[in-house]
């Protein structure tokens, strides 16, 4: 089996950030966004993917998070799509439901080859800590732009926003775990009527 890894370096005048993973790994990570709560979902993402994830970021903190918490979830996305290549042999889909105490979320994830979110949380609150929730939706809708997925995530309850987001995040590594595995059923075919998964995934379009 061919190594599934990739690294992306994205920099512009807003951001510097690197990001490198293999979908096969043990769910390491090392990660220096300089947002500890972004960090600490990443982690998520990793342990609960059983991906190995570096992220490294500089970004413009002095105005706020925006610019950074967009450009990672843009670098991953890139580096996903990279990643996973052709998709032949994958099982495509995955879902997962996660709680946390009185949280409970639900994420489904297709490798379709085309971009889509449907994002449905209602966080208890506008920030945790001194992160903005909002910058949430930017880090996934970056994401599925540019690793060519489709995203539903929901939030079905949850009192505690530090919990809502942790659900999410947990499940989404989940869901991907699933989607990225190998079926053994499947063999070198492409899980697709059409034959493909990637006629879109060539382009790397960068949003300014």
């Amino acid at each position: 089996m061919k190594h599934r890894t990739a690294s992306v370096t994205r920099n512009t005048l807003e951001t510097r950030i690197q990001v490198s993973l293999n979908l096969d790994g043990t769910g390491q990570g090392v990660f220096e966004t300089g947002l500890p709560f972004l960090d600490h979902m990443l982690d998520q993402v990793a342990r609960h993917g059983l991906v190995d994830l570096e992220v490294r970021a500089e970004g413009d903190l002095h105005i706020d998070a925006h610019h950074t918490v967009e450009d990672i979830g843009i670098a991953l996305g890139q580096a996903f799509a990279r990643a996973w290549g052709d998709k032949k042999g994958v099982r495509r889909y995955g879902h997962a439901y996660v709680p946390l105490d009185e949280a409970l979320s639900r994420v489904v994830v297709d490798l379709s080859g085309r971009p889509g979110l449907e994002m449905n949380v209602d966080f208890s609150r506008a920030r945790i800590g001194e992160f903005d929730v909002d910058l949430f939706y930017e880090f996934f809708q970056g994401l599925v732009n540019h690793g060519m997925i489709t995203l539903h995530i929901d939030n079905l309850r949850g009192r505690n926003a530090h919990h809502q987001a942790e659900t999410v995040f947990k499940a989404f590594g989940r869901a991907l775990r699933m989607a990225v595995e190998f079926d053994p059923r499947m063999a070198d075919i492409t899980p697709s009527t059409k034959g493909t998964l990637t006629e879109n995934t060539g382009a790397d379009p960068v949003k300014g």
